[in-house]
């Protein structure tokens, strides 16, 4: 179902690709519209018990593409850096394939507040203020992987 990786010389395994999920800082989701149109938009998330999250507006063109066909694919790109001589790069990647779908009451809550910790450990009381007071005003997408893969240059 899924391609093989060409450069398997540059395989990472499932765990070092879950590690990179759960170190990066945003990840980009492409989704398909309606239009037949490919679309790519960058995003906070967080990798938990499993799955990525992420939150969005109530709205929207990624809402209106998942609506339209949830199979999405995510890329989270980690640290880069040139090798001018060699014309190339030092990097590390994941791509993730799965299913989307919007979550809701516990599991809603759960992803808010595992987004919190990630990205504002340090404010988390007024973060679960937050949730409790706008938590209506956003929805969380869970990503399901079905296949993930990791690719490094060291």
């Amino acid at each position: 179902m899924f391609r093989e990786m060409r450069r398997k010389d540059r395989s990472i395994d499932n765990q070092q690709a879950v590690q990179l999920l759960e170190k990066g800082q945003y990840g980009v989701l492409s989704t398909v519209g309606e239009n037949g149109y490919a679309y790519g938009v960058p995003l906070s998330y967080v990798y938990h018990r499993g799955n990525i999250y992420f939150h969005c507006a109530v709205e929207g063109n990624k809402l209106d593409n998942i609506r339209f066909n949830n199979k999405v694919s995510f890329c989270v790109v980690g640290d880069t850096e040139p090798l001018p001589d060699k014309f190339s790069y030092r990097y590390e990647s994941v791509i993730v394939f799965g299913h989307a779908e919007e979550v809701y009451d516990k599991e809603k809550e759960d992803a808010l507040v595992a987004i919190i910790q990630k990205y504002s450990a340090e404010y988390m009381e007024k973060g679960m203020e937050y949730i409790r007071k706008d938590g209506n005003k956003t929805k969380v997408i869970k990503i399901n992987i079905e296949h993930l893969t990791g690719k490094a240059r060291k």
